[in-house]
Order: C-alpha cells, then structure tokens, then sequence
C-alpha cells in the first residue's frame, strides 16, 4: 500500500511538472516589402494609419536603430541565414540565387533550425529572389505559398478592369497592370492559377490563417512575407473610385495609402485569430520592413515634416534603416523603445534561442540573439551594426558611419542628415569613432573577395556612388553571356538584343527588369510570361533566343 502511494504520488508529481512546463512559443515573423522607417505611425510617421502594427509597439518593443540590406533578395536571405552577404555570397539580388543548398559549404536557414526543435513551419507570400537557389519547400519550410514575383496583386483581367475605372484619360502610366498577372502561384509545389475575383494578399492570409489553425498541436514558425508596398500601387478591394477631376499623381498617393491601411488591416485580422485560438499569449509576433522606402514614395514618408536621407537601393540611412517591432504578452514590457544598434543578422539566433533550438554548427553566425533585449536587457552585445549591398558596406553606431572607402560620417542627425567627416579631421570623437568602426571593420573583414563561405560562384559588384533606382541592382561580373554560335539571322538577331539589355552581363533578365526597359510595359510582360519557360521568374539568354520566332 505504501509502495502504491508512492508511486501514485511520483505519477502525480510528474504530472504537474508536466503540466506546468509551458509550451514552446509560436513565432509569426511579418516581413512587408518596400515598407520604410517612417511608413508606420508608431515611429512617428506624418501620413500613415497603422493602429494593428502600433498595438504591437504598444504591447512590445519598438527598435529604433534596426537596419537591414537596402534590396528585396539580400535582406530576406541576411534574415533566413543570420549571415552577412559577404559569407554568404547573397550581396545583390542576382547573387540570391548561388547560394548554396547541398554539400560542406551549403546554407541553413531558419525552418531548418527550428524544425529540429519540434516546430512546424510556413513561408507565406514572397520568394522569388531566392528562387533560383530552390524554393521555399526545398530550404525545409513545411507549407508554403509562393509566387514568382513582386507587385502581385489582381489577376489580368480584374487588373484591367481597375486600370479602366481608375486611369485618367491619356495618364501616363495607365498600364499599372504590368505586374497584375501572375500567372500559377504554388501551394505546397502544386500549381493554382487566381480568379479573377481573387486578391493576391487575400490568399496569403487565408493560407497563414489555415497553416496557423492546422498547427495548435505543436508549436509553429510562420514566415509570413506581405507584398504590400511594393509596385504596383493598385487599389485593393477596399479602395474607393477616384473623385472627379484627380489627377494620376494624386491617385497614386490615395492608393499608396489604402495599400498600407490594407496591409495593416490584415495584422489586425491575423492578431484578432491568434487571440480567438488563445494563442496570443504564447506566441512572439515580429513586425518588419525589408528595406526601405522605394524612390516613388520617399518624399511622402517624413515624420515631423522631415525626409529621411537616402531610400531602398541606395548606402544611405533610408535605404537600410527600417522598421521593426516585436510583442510578446507577459514578457516584453510593454511600449519599450530599444535605441541599441541591431540588423537583421540577429533574427535567426534570436528565433533559435526563443525555440530552444542549437544554432547551425561549422560557420560564423553574424548574428547576436535578442532575446535578452526582448526581455528587457538594455544591454547589447555589440555596439554597431553592418549593411552592405554589392562591393558597398558601412558599419553604423551611435553618431557615426563609417564605408568600404573609409569615408567617416557624422550621423548626429540620422536619419534626416549625414555629414561626412573629412578624412584629416582632429576632432576627438570623429578620430575615437573611426578607431572603433575601422576596428569593427577589419575583424568583419567584409572586403576579403565576396567568394562568399556558401557562394559557388564569387560574385563581385561595382562600387556605387549614388543611390540605385527603386530596384535596380549593382551590376556583377559573375555570370557572362555565352559567345553567339553559328546562329541562324534570326537568332542572332535575339542574342544581339539580349545583350543589350543584359547590361549586368548576368546572363538572365528578370520580369521587373525587362518590362521596365520596353515601351509596351502590359504586352512586355505577356511576351516574358511566354519566354520563361520553366516559369522560375528570369528569362535566360537561351531561353530569350529559343523563343525568338514566337515573339516576332
């Protein structure tokens, strides 16, 4: 009978502890495109609506000082490796695609680690920069909705049907609709093609509500990657018609502004279900831009009547400076502002520690986990953060940044202003700041080759001296178009065309870039859709030629 007690109360004991072990917590990683620093209302913005995303600042930590690389593809592969693009190779947007999948030198990315700690998980929305290296399925993501581009919104002939009511007559640009075909998006590999009723973002939601619901077993990572704001600006189903009279400038301001009230509304919707679940409490939500603001709406994202210097594409404070907030009920301490220096290097360890999962082994991790400063540390483990796109880099801290050319600059009064520092300065604290930032440089050594510790191909870019297009990429010598064989006149004639417009030399021409460099930008894209054959987003230069005849 005693042995009997005992047991029983052994069991028990056991039980509670079992009991009272709490879950591992749920992480929903939102990423928006193209959506600045001074895009959100929390950080201030003198435009913008967003109460869903300020709840979350509210009931989190806003960071002040969170920077990322200034273009679409490196950003999202810097957040899925906890890797500079240097070690990586992913330093343009064409270099995305070498980044190793197999073998000693191969990349882990974030579903990867996590799935070793039990989690399930999901990639929601945009992929195609890295899409030539494997798709989302094959970087160890369990569900997945994917589609090859950006800008994505309506199908054809809804799409033609918004350009119809909204465009003025004779407006230059009436063929917004360019990127509104997308043609198949995939669910899980298999192939689904949009009604003409159906809203690109409104599928992307269902499918990270569905993945969320199918996952309350076991704790789970979402990767949900929103397409707003990136162009195309095209009214979404709660836009109103233009009043009479407006012009195509002011459209697009009214359009730009109901897409982030769109793209805040769904935060809203996929908070409201986490609480419904009960799940709020144990799920960590992140709120992110991928960079900054794109040149067609830099002007209009001010805060206090103030332009923030520089915009996506560009080495300046607007093009890698963007928002990010995090929110976990009971354990942030709610409405913090964090004015510590982090980049995007530091979400990988910070969701592996927040899983419980061991980082990849055999390879530098750049990041630092933040989990500590979720919590509530002020402390950092590092005093700086790293930005580089192509041959550009900087290293950025309190007051000062300091590039790849040794070019001091005073950041005082970042993100409106920077001033360089000239280079035979003796003031004290410019000479102390760039002992620290050039010491800071040198252990990175990020100007070693850009072979990359992953990169099977050593992708080197040219330095830019200006600020990019809104997404324009460095050009690379990585990839030359093959010599014309023996073609025949028609074909030489594609291959001649082709490599005038590769002017990158990379070998391949992505949607966006061609249909931007034609003058019929709607029939530009239908003739891509044909030429890209294998439909993975780039038309090569075997592939421009082959279909030479069909495009006559």
């Amino acid at each position: 009978m005693k042995l009997y007690f005992t047991l029983a109360a052994t069991l028990l004991s056991l039980a509670t502890l079992h009991a009272a072990s709490p879950a591992k917590p749920n992480i929903v990683f939102i990423l928006a495109d193209d959506l600045g620093f001074a895009e959100i209302g929390a950080n201030g913005s003198d435009r913008y609506k967003t109460p869903n995303i300020d709840s979350l600042a509210k009931t989190g930590i806003r960071f002040n000082h969170f920077y990322t690389v200034p273009l679409c593809g490196p950003s999202r592969a810097l957040i899925l490796t906890g890797r500079y693009g240097f070690r990586s190779g992913a330093v343009t947007q064409d270099a995305c695609g070498s980044i190793l999948r197999s073998g000693d030198k191969a990349e882990v990315m974030v579903p990867t680690v996590l799935k070793k700690a039990g989690y399930a998980t999901a990639m929601i929305g945009k992929w195609g920069q890295i899409l030539p290296s494997g798709d989302a399925t094959d970087w160890g993501f369990d569900h997945v909705l994917s589609y090859k581009a950006s800008g994505i919104y309506w199908n054809k002939t809804a799409a033609a049907a918004w350009i119809k009511k909204y465009a003025l007559a004779g407006e230059k640009g009436a063929d917004d609709g360019v990127r509104a075909n997308p043609g198949p998006y995939n669910i899980n590999e298999k192939k689904l093609t949009m009604t003409d009723a159906e809203y690109m973002p409104d599928l992307m939601q269902k499918s990270a509500l569905d993945f969320i619901n199918a996952s309350q077993s076991k704790p789970f990572f979402l990767y949900y990657s929103l397409s707003f704001v990136h162009s195309q600006i095209l009214p979404t189903p709660d836009s109103a018609p233009p009043a009479p009279g407006t012009d195509a400038a002011a459209r697009y301001v009214q359009l730009y502004n109901d897409n982030i009230t769109y793209m805040d509304k769904l935060v809203g919707k996929l908070l409201a279900e986490l609480d419904r679940l009960k799940l709020r409490d144990n799920t960590v939500v992140f709120f992110m831009g991928d960079n900054g603001t794109a040149k067609a709406n830099a002007d209009r994202a001010t805060i206090g009547g103030r332009r923030i210097v520089g915009q996506k594409g560009g080495m300046e404070e607007g093009g890698g400076l963007v928002p990010f907030v995090v929110s976990w009920p009971g354990v942030t301490a709610a409405g913090r502002l964090n004015e510590n220096f982090t980049d995007a290097s530091d979400l990988l360890p910070t969701f592996a520690e927040i899983a419980g999962a061991p980082l990849p082994g055999n390879r530098v991790i750049d990041g630092k986990s933040l989990l500590p400063q979720i919590k509530g540390d002020t402390k950092s483990p590092r005093t700086w953060a790293f930005t580089q796109l192509g041959e550009n880099f900087h290293v950025r801290e309190a007051g000062w940044k300091l590039n790849q050319a040794s070019q001091l600059f005073d950041m005082k009064n970042a993100p409106f202003e920077e001033i360089p520092v000239p280079a035979d300065s003796k003031d004290t604290a410019a000479v102390a700041a760039r002992q620290r930032l050039s010491a800071a440089l040198a252990e990175l050594n990020p100007g070693a080759g850009f072979k990359g510790e992953g990169s099977g191909r050593g992708d080197k870019t040219k330095k830019e001296k200006t600020a990019a297009a809104p997404d324009a990429k460095p050009a690379t010598t990585s990839s030359v178009a093959p010599a014309a064989r023996a073609l025949d006149p028609v074909a030489a004639e594609r291959a001649a065309k082709f490599d005038r417009l590769d002017k990158a030399k990379t070998g391949k021409l992505t949607r966006q870039y061609y249909t931007a460099n034609q003058s019929d930008a709607v029939a530009a894209a239908e003739r891509f859709e044909k030429m890209d054959t294998n439909t993975d987003g780039v038309v090569t230069r075997e592939e421009y030629i082959a279909n030479g005849k069909q495009q006559k």
